[in-house]
Parts: structure tokens; C-alpha cells; sequence
């Protein structure tokens, strides 16, 4: 057995091991990782030469969880792991987003970075164990990548931050944020926080940083002894000629004026004009015409950044702070439950929120033993006509997934407990039309769709989105408000904020440059809160001040009860015969949770009041003088079986029915009839007892 050889460190006090050429040896690079008892195994692997006509990087990022991780079989008929996860998706964006910028830019060979989760530590989040595999793996292969880089997480309890906190700490936590940092600058940020103000989340995210520093030192040990020669790999650059030859035929004026404008489909049909010159032009010159394409991106990012970053002038004529003409309106959608739409600029997006029972919630089966549901559920749409183009829809990709998840972490933070609104809630963004940030365009609509719900969120949250172009040094740039796509595709960052007027709430942050100094940091986020105050006062509050009183008419109505959790069981009955009979007799639907909080909904008040009744009288442990109203479900020589609610019965006696002398029950009862009661507690055999000629209150009273 090969025994390879471990390297490790101490790390937010516990111990961080590595075992290099222990295992996967035929993997470009392997680091088997090892954070307390957590264990993930990290490759990355690269093709030899890049597919044939490909003209972008591809790099595929793979987080695999599995159910033996944590002791568990897969559900489902095949009892194997299939599609992943939300969580797999979202951590291996995560990854992906600070590693990508750190490969060469003219690279095209395949590359997969694969982690594999085989156990699971609660006190040591396998996300992070993953996200420093990569980075080791990649760094110790002969891959091309300017590392190393590394990830540090921090939560906050109490005020406290927590560094590498464990997976309950980040679950109840204040703050979750993962930040990446290269030996010198922070390269990636993501996070969701509890309204954290900007200038303490700015302290947690270099407290994060420091910590990487401590890493990074540790990898470059083990990239001393373990790293390979990077390999020599097939550059995809344009040449300089191809790019003296363009310029000839498209002078830089021209190309100012053809990217000057602030519609985005006149701006592509003035680029097509430019292109079909050069390609008649190239007609005979079939090896530049190979670069035509890849020449005329780099010849309009570059005119745009020059524009940007010497002359101060974005392509659409704004100042550098200002935002897009912004709109937004509700209940546009008629008969759902609310409905908002936000417009940005050519950004366009509304969002439709639907309320259901809690039964509804998701249920989430994955490595965290701390979330086995979601109750609020936030998903995001992109079809490709918002950006004018055609194709079959396929379902949400990563990006999608990754999009609703921002705004669902944006959100979470003022959506109110299930206690004070008892309900299942999903929020549905739909991309009208896409021309940069609409991710932070989604929280505003959500924000103003869930209001318009009469969801009780505590504060309106809205986004907004900076963007970046750098020049040669770390003084020389500029930060934009409100990024337009071109100057997203163009640009050097897209860092996005969202948050109420009191603190932030979600942060992601991609770059396309080697990392931030401090005060682009400082300066973006200090950008975004004045855009953020904007939109507030300015948009959304005009739009929809407060969440409307009650929810909408076509939305089910809920009311919740609690019970004593040991008369649960009275409540479901046998095999669910109880519960299911309150069911069918009032159409209401029943959610019952193990600390005995129900919840009862229907569209029909009356259904939800019986159902309700029911339940307390079954939960009642009923006193002598208590009044009822029942029905007789069986006739014997001695007396009556009076039914109050389903599994619920007490007996009047003979000579308790009526004032005066009987002799057959049958000479004033029949079965089916509707009978008023007043308890006189329990007889000898300790069943219930009541009378029909005692009553002395005629209306009946629910117990």
C-alpha cells in the first residue's frame, strides 16, 4: 500500500492534514485532506491537448456528497447518489469563482476539479475541506495556475466572529462568509449575514484574510516539496499582427462610437457592421479570419476599459456613480398570491410569490443533520429570450441555481418565523430581460412581491451590484455603480450587495484579476450602501410601503394552534385514522410538528374553525360543567354514545336524557341526532359522562 506523505498545520484549533501520492496517483495532482474527522479527496486533471474548436476555458468544478459520509443510504427506489444537490452546485461555484481567474487566460485544455466528500466531522465543514483541496491539488500538478490561493470562513455568535466555524455555529450563527485570498489580495467573497454593518463585515472579511495568509505559507511548503513543472500548453492568444491588421480597418474612433450607446441590441447590431467589414476584408486571410471573432472581443474591451478608465465615459453616457433609470410595480399578475416587477435599465424581472401550508416545505436530504427542510424557497429563471437569443430550455443551470440562492440568502434574514406566519413560501424570478445585475434586481422585486403577499417581513431588502476596471498599478482604477452587462463582460468584478438600511444581508463577489487591494473593497461596498439607500427610498417604498394586512384571497388561509405535545397522538389516532376523518369531514388540510404546533388551512374560514374546534376538544381533558354539542354514534339499553369529535366520545346514561322518566333511549334519541351535553366528569369505569337535562346554557360552547 502506497503510504505517501502527510503535511499539516494547525488551523482555527484543529489540525489540518494533506497526504500527497497516497492515493489517485494517476490524477494530475491529488491532496486526500483530512480536517478533524472530515475527509474529502481533491483532484484536478487537465486533457493533454483542448478540443477542437472550442474558445473559452473549461473548467468544470465538482463537489460530490455522499450519503456514507455521514452514516446514511440514499433514499429513492435506487438507493444511490444522483442528481446534486443545491449545496454540491453551490460549493463548487464557490470554488470555481476564485480558481478561474488564476489559470491563463489563453488556456483552452479541459480541466476537472473533483471532490470527493467520503466523512463527514459536524465540528469541520467539509465545504471548506473541499475548497482547500482544490487549491492544493491544482497547485502541486503540472497544470498551469498562478497560485497558490486559499479560503477561510467566518461566522458570528454573540458579536464573536468564529473562524472555520462548525457546521451548527454556521448554521445559527449571524454571519456566513467564505473569502479567498492570493498571498497578496482577497480574490473572492461570499456571504450571507443578519444585517451585519458594512464597516464590521469589512473587519470580518480581512480577519479572513490574515487567516489565508497562514495557509498559503502552508501550501507553499508542500508545492516546495511535492509540486510538478507546470506543462508547456497550446496558446489561444490573437496574434499582435491580427490585432495591427484590425485596427487598419476599424480605427479606434469608430470603434468608441460603435460601442456609445446605452441599447444594448443597437450596440451588438453596430459591432455585426464592424465584423462583416473585416471578414470581407480578410476574405482570402484564412488564418486571421480563425481570430476574428476573439480579435474583435479584445479590440471592444479594451475600447471600453480605455473609455472607462482615461476618459471616465461609460458606454451608455452615465457618470461612474449613477444607477439605470429604475421602475417597479406590484400585482401585475392577476390571481396569484403577490406579484412585483423591478426594472433596471434593460434589466427587467418579476417575481411571483406563492403561500402554502407548511406541509408544503422543502425537504432537503443532504450531509447537514441541522437542515432537513427549507420553508422559504427563492428560484430564479434566465430564458434566453431576456437576452434575445434562441435555444430549447433545459431546466436551471448552475448559474440559476446559484442566482436564486443569492436572493433567497438575501432574503431569509426578514422572512418571519413559522410562528408568527405559518407558512410554506416560494418565491419565482422571472427574467424578462437581462442586461447585467439581474440577480440584485430579484431581491428588489421578491422584496416587493412578498409584501405584496401580506408576508410580515420585518424590512425591505434591496441589491445592487459595482463593478471594476484597473489599469497597470493597484492606484490606477475605477469603480462603477450599477454594472451594465458589457461592463460586467468587460470589466474586472461584479460585486454584488444586498441589504436593508441597517446592514447587509448577502454578499458575492467574482473578479476576473488576480484579487482587491483594501480600498476597492472598501470603496465598493460603501458604493453599493449609497445605491442600496436609493433604491429604498426612492422605488421600493414608494411602490409598497408596508406588507399589505392580510394574504390574498386566492391564498390559502392558515391559523395555528398549539397543543399539549403528549396529545399529539390522540390527535393523529391510529394509523392516522383520527386526523384523516377531521379531514374529510371539514376539507381542511392539518399539519401537526412534534412540539404539538398545528397548523390548519383551507380556503373556507368555517372549514379552518371546525377543524380547529375538533382538535381542542379532542386535546381537552374535559371538567365537570363543560358544555358540548356532539352526536349520537350509538344507542344502547343503558344510554347514548355521544361522538364530539372524531375519537372523541362520552356516554349520557338513561335517566340523564331527558327530565323526565323513560324507558327506551330510542323514544327520544335516534342515531345521527344532534345533541347539546354538559360534562359531569368521569363514572367508575373513568369514561366520560355526561347529560342531556342538565344543560342549563343553551348555545353551544366549543371546550
Amino acid at each position: 500500500m502506497k503510504k505517501g506523505r502527510r503535511y499539516s498545520m494547525e488551523l482555527a484549533g484543529r489540525t489540518l492534514s494533506v497526504d500527497v501520492g497516497r492515493v489517485a496517483a494517476q490524477a494530475n495532482g491529488a491532496a486526500f485532506m483530512h480536517y478533524g474527522d472530515t475527509t474529502v479527496l481533491s483532484t484536478a486533471t487537465a486533457s493533454d491537448a483542448p478540443r477542437e474548436g472550442i474558445d473559452f476555458f473549461p473548467l468544470s468544478v465538482e463537489f460530490e456528497e455522499k450519503a456514507y459520509a455521514v452514516g446514511k443510504i440514499p433514499g429513492g427506489f435506487n438507493k444511490r447518489e444522483g442528481k446534486a444537490s443545491e449545496n454540491s452546485v453551490l460549493t463548487a461555484r464557490v470554488i470555481d469563482r476564485p480558481m478561474r481567474p488564476l489559470f491563463p487566460k489563453d488556456f483552452r485544455n479541459d480541466v476537472t476539479l473533483n471532490n470527493l466528500v467520503m466523512s463527514v466531522d459536524p465540528e469541520c465543514r467539509p465545504e471548506l475541506v473541499a475548497m482547500l483541496g482544490s487549491s492544493i491539488a491544482t497547485c502541486i500538478s503540472d497544470i498551469p495556475f498562478d497560485g497558490p490561493c486559499a479560503m477561510t470562513q467566518v461566522g458570528m455568535i454573540d458579536g464573536e466572529f468564529i473562524i472555520n466555524p462548525s457546521q451548527k455555529q454556521w448554521d445559527e450563527g449571524d454571519l456566513q462568509l467564505t473569502v479567498a485570498s492570493t498571498s497578496t489580495k482577497v480574490i473572492m467573497i461570499e456571504a450571507g449575514a443578519k444585517e451585519i454593518p458594512e464597516a464590521r463585515m469589512i473587519e470580518a472579511i480581512y480577519k479572513a484574510h490574515d487567516v489565508n495568509q497562514e495557509i498559503i505559507r502552508f501550501i507553499n511548503e508542500i508545492v516546495a516539496a511535492e509540486g510538478k513543472q507546470k506543462f508547456t500548453y497550446q496558446s489561444y492568444a490573437v496574434p499582435e499582427e491580427v490585432f495591427a491588421a484590425l485596427k487598419e480597418l476599424v480605427p479606434q474612433e469608430e470603434m468608441e462610437q460603435a460601442v456609445f450607446t446605452d441599447e444594448k441590441q443597437q450596440r451588438e447590431a453596430n459591432i455585426a457592421v464592424l465584423t462583416d467589414r473585416v471578414k470581407e476584408a480578410w476574405a482570402e486571410k484564412e488564418d486571421y479570419l480563425a481570430y476574428l471573432a476573439d480579435a474583435m472581443y479584445q479590440y471592444e474591451k479594451k475600447t471600453v476599459r480605455k473609455m472607462i478608465l482615461k476618459d471616465h465615459k461609460r458606454p451608455d453616457g452615465r457618470k461612474i456613480d449613477q444607477i439605470r433609470p429604475l421602475s417597479a410595480e406590484i400585482d401585475l399578475i392577476p390571481r396569484v398570491h403577490g406579484s412585483a416587477m423591478f426594472t433596471r435599465g434593460q434589466t427587467q424581472i418579476c417575481t411571483v410569490t406563492t403561500l402554502a401550508p407548511l406541509s408544503e416545505v422543502q425537504k432537503i436530504e443532504g450531509l447537514d443533520p441541522n437542515i432537513t427542510e427549507k420553508r422559504y424557497i427563492h428560484q430564479y429563471n434566465f430564458p434566453s429570450y431576456s437576452v434575445g437569443e434562441t435555444k430549447p430550455s433545459r431546466g436551471p443551470g448552475r448559474r440559476e441555481i446559484g442566482h436564486g440562492a443569492l436572493a433567497e440568502r438575501a432574503l431569509l434574514p426578514v422572512i418571519p418565523s413559522k410562528e408568527d406566519f405559518p407558512y410554506a413560501i416560494r418565491c419565482v424570478s422571472e427574467t424578462f430581460e437581462s442586461n447585467g445585475s439581474t440577480s440584485q434586481a430579484s431581491i428588489c422585486a421578491s422584496t416587493m412581491s412578498l409584501m405584496a403577499a401580506g408576508v410580515p417581513i420585518r424590512k425591505q431588502v434591496a441589491g445592487i451590484s459595482c463593478g471594476l476596471v484597473t489599469g497597470e498599478t493597484d492606484d490606477d482604477y475605477i469603480v462603477l455603480t450599477d454594472i451594465q452587462g458589457l461592463e460586467d463582460f468587460f470589466g474586472d468584478m461584479d460585486f454584488k450587495v444586498a441589504g436593508t438600511h441597517d446592514g447587509i444581508t448577502a454578499i458575492q463577489m467574482d473578479i476576473k484579476i488576480h484579487g482587491l487591494t483594501r480600498p476597492i473593497v472598501e470603496e465598493a461596498i460603501a458604493r453599493t450602501k449609497q445605491a442600496r439607500e436609493y433604491i429604498l427610498n426612492e422605488i421600493m417604498t414608494p411602490c409598497i410601503a408596508q406588507p399589505r394586512p392580510e394574504v390574498s384571497k386566492y391564498a390559502p388561509k392558515i391559523e395555528q394552534i398549539q397543543i399539549d405535545p403528549n396529545k399529539i397522538g390522540d390527535v393523529v389516532g391510529q394509523r392516522g385514522k383520527t386526523i384523516n376523518e377531521i379531514i374529510a369531514r371539514t376539507g381542511a388540510k392539518i399539519d401537526i410538528d412534534d412540539d404539538g404546533n398545528v397548523s390548519v388551512s383551507s380556503d373556507d374560514k368555517n372549514a379552518i374553525a371546525s377543524a380547529i374546534n375538533m382538535i381542542r376538544i379532542i386535546t381537552t381533558d374535559f371538567e365537570e360543567g363543560q358544555i358540548l354539542q356532539g352526536t349520537v354514534v350509538s344507542i344502547k339499553d343503558f344510554g347514548a354514545f355521544i361522538e364530539f369529535a372524531p375519537g372523541k366520545e362520552g356516554m349520557v346514561h338513561i335517566s340523564k336524557i331527558a327530565k323526565h322518566r323513560i324507558d327506551h333511549v330510542e323514544d327520544v334519541l335516534t342515531l345521527g341526532d344532534k345533541v347539546t351535553v354538559v360534562c359531569l366528569g368521569k363514572d367508575k369505569m373513568g369514561r366520560l359522562s355526561f347529560s342531556m337535562k342538565d344543560v342549563k346554557q343553551g348555545p353551544y360552547q366549543s371546550a
